[in-house]
Order: C-alpha cells, then sequence, then structure tokens
C-alpha cells in the first residue's frame, strides 16, 4: 500500500532506526516509546490486522515472535522479562493499519494494561 507509513519503513522510504532487517520482516525502535525498549517488528508484506491473517501467513507472524525473541536477549532484557503485543483495530488500540508486534520491557509491566 503506497500510503502506509509502515510499508515506507519497511521499503527504507521512512529512515528508521532498524534493530533488525531480514527479507519478510523489519524492526525499529518507537518514536514514542511506552517503556525503556519498545521496539515494533513488522512484516515487509502489508497487512492491515492481525484477524487479517489466513493460514498461509500464520508462519510469517512465528517468525516475527522468534525475532522479538532474538531481540529481547540482545537488548538484555530477556532475564527479567518483557511484554508482547499485537493491537487489532479501533478498541484495541491499533494505529496503524499494519500489523506490528510490540516488544515492550526494561521495567515492570502492569496489568491490567490500559
Amino acid at each position: 500500500m503506497s500510503d502506509c507509513l509502515f510499508c515506507k519503513i519497511a521499503q527504507g522510504e521512512i529512515k528508521s532506526d532498524f534493530v533488525f532487517k531480514s527479507e519478510e520482516i523489519v524492526a525499529f525502535r518507537d518514536i514514542n516509546p511506552k517503556a525503556p525498549v519498545h521496539i515494533l517488528i513488522i512484516p515487509k508484506k502489508h497487512i492491515s490486522k492481525i484477524s487479517d491473517i489466513s493460514e498461509n501467513e500464520q508462519q510469517l507472524v512465528g517468525k516475527m515472535i522468534g525475532i522479538a525473541n532474538k531481540i529481547a536477549i540482545k537488548e538484555k532484557i530477556d532475564k527479567d522479562g518483557y511484554r508482547l503485543v499485537f493491537n487489532c483495530g479501533q478498541n484495541g488500540g491499533q494505529e496503524v493499519y499494519h500489523i506490528h508486534l510490540h516488544l515492550l520491557g526494561g521495567r515492570k509491566m502492569n496489568w491490567p494494561p490500559g
């Protein structure tokens, strides 16, 4: 999608602080962090919402989670713990309609969230 912010970031059209890049997935620091470590993991392929994932794309979501776990180790938040979040739709708090996995850590996470 030509007007999608995350598509433009994934394609390098908008400069971002990448912490991971592959052929399918990129990860970058959130510009409005909610924790000391707040990284977004996104597929390069445009998928609007997590509820739009097809059976064929489930493996992609698994890869995103695996990458988040590796980044947590690199960021040194793996020992104390971290949170992984997909927001879906307006009531779920989704602001950018391109699926993205939030990796949050570096502080104690409260429950229930917002």
